[in-house]
């Protein structure tokens, strides 16, 4: 159900979509199919909550989002057991990286609040004094691959800074977002400062982008919908972050640790099926090195157990949805007809204890060689469980190829030269660089990409800074 001004409740029209488990094909609940009129109910509630809560201090807040985070370790297993059977990924991986991380997100804001101090910036005869006030309305629209994960990575700091919130999760998994709302409710968070509504991005979606009272908009998806979202909001003079899509570069140079570089390079690739927009999709390796590095890699995918989400020991589950699946397999016939060699995978092969479902949208984790860097399988987000492989003989070429696609999220580089390796990533357009290993984060850093992977930054002080509005009140001092 929707969840607005503190009620549960439908749909205005009653209409409703179905939710799938993508490991068996089968409906697992069905949420509201909402329209502009539940957006318009949960926009001026909101907007009737927010200066009540911007009224609070930042320290109250902070710990508002202490006991929203002790809350949610309490269902830590309800909340993997959701992720698993809406998204169709392992059951490890969710209690890992989502529950935990969900709880974290809250955490770490609620301490780096705290941690704020007051800016002041004294001149010869008169003190300024830097006043933080919450936007007003937020819109948070998140994805499906890691969806409390990234709902909480913008709630927290839209909370802590004062906002009220409208937040649209993918109806594609509504299921955790469900939690929260009804975790917030439990709390008694006071009514209408959190606002959650179900359905479709054109619906729904669109809805929050045009409402007047939503002042800013904090997008996290496919660079096609950020287009959408930009081309919307901008006009209207609303606030925008937008976290597109990835073509990421994991780059191996020859002087690299092998079973460390093989092994981060397989995290990197595979984690989700490669449903994170993070993952690294491309693997650029010195020449010198490349037959020894591709065995060792190649052997590696194929050691992985693809099997039933559920089960703890499945490495790889399922992609969102059997739609995603044939996108995907689409792009692995087309790196046949760009002249690529498939080396493993590329099937609906399950190798876990339980056997394979033909409802279930699976596939094996997919190693290509042989294709140019400027193929469209080597430049176009796939978004799945495919990883091209491609050879370089200087770090000069290494950069072009990394370079020579319309995204710039993320990377990776993997040498024992740390000096060589932090030059190189000065070379590479990209908001993100990990050298020596993958999605090890820091909260306080800066998060976002370049060129078409988004606009904007989040993360520690960028998000404290996109969620709110500064005053300067400059004061003179007495004569």
């Amino acid at each position: 159900m929707n969840y607005i001004d503190g009620t549960f409740v439908h749909a205005n029209d009653g209409q409703t979509l179905e939710n799938y488990n993508p490991a068996t094909g089968k409906v697992v609940a069905s949420i509201p199919r909402s329209q502009s009129a539940d957006v318009a109910q949960a926009a001026a509630a909101a907007k009737k909550a927010q200066p009540a809560w911007n009224a609070l201090s930042l320290k109250e807040r902070a710990a508002w989002l202490d006991k929203i985070a002790d809350a949610l370790q309490e269902k830590h297993e309800a909340i993997a057991q959701a992720e698993t059977m809406d998204t169709g990924k392992p059951i490890s991986l969710s209690r890992r990286v989502d529950a935990s991380r969900s709880v974290d997100n809250f955490r770490f804001f609620a301490e780096f609040g705290r941690l704020q101090k007051p800016m002041m910036f004294e001149m010869d005869d008169a003190v300024n004094h830097v006043h933080r006030n919450g936007l007003g309305v937020v819109g948070l629209i998140t994805p499906w691959n890691l969806p409390l994960y990234l709902l909480s990575w913008k709630v927290a700091p839209a909370l802590l800074m004062g906002n009220a919130i409208v937040a649209k999760p993918s109806e594609l998994t509504p299921l955790t977002a469900n939690i929260l709302a009804e975790t917030l409710d439990e709390l008694q968070v006071p009514k209408g400062v959190f606002n959650l509504v179900h359905g479709l991005g054109p619906e729904v979606g669109q809805a929050i982008l045009e409402d007047q009272r939503i002042t800013g908009i904090s997008f996290t998806g496919g660079t096609a919908t950020g287009r959408i979202v930009a081309a919307t909001a901008a006009p209207l003079f609303k606030k925008l972050s937008l976290e597109l899509g990835g073509k990421n570069a994991t780059i191996v140079l020859e002087d690299a640790d092998m079973d460390q570089a093989v092994n981060g390079a397989v995290r990197a690739a595979f984690t989700n099926s490669g449903q994170v927009c993070l993952c690294g999709s491309r693997i650029l390796v010195h020449a010198s090195i490349a037959s020894t590095f591709l065995a060792a890699f190649v052997a590696e995918v194929k050691s992985m157990t693809i099997g039933n989400p559920v089960e703890s020991s499945s490495q790889i589950g399922t992609l969102i949805s059997m739609d995603h699946l044939e996108k995907v397999e689409s792009y692995i016939d087309l790196a046949v007809e760009e002249g690529g060699t498939i080396l493993t995978g590329g099937t609906r092969a399950m190798t876990g204890a339980i056997g394979p479902n033909p409802d279930g949208a699976y596939l094996s984790p997919t190693v290509i060689s042989g294709l140019s860097h400027l193929s469209r399988c080597a430049t176009e987000e796939i978004f799945g469980p495919v990883v091209t492989v491609h050879t370089f003989e200087t770090l000069e070429q290494a950069t072009v190829m990394a370079n020579a696609t319309e995204y710039g999220l993320a990377g990776s580089i993997w040498t024992a030269d740390l000096e060589k390796g932090q030059a190189l990533a000065t070379t590479i357009e990209t908001g993100i660089v990990w050298i020596n290993t993958w999605l090890h984060r820091d909260l306080r850093t800066p998060f976002g990409g370049v060129k078409n992977s988004g606009v904007g930054r989040e993360g520690g002080q960028w998000s404290l800074e996109f969620f709110s509005e500064t005053t300067n009140v400059c004061v003179m001092n007495p004569k």
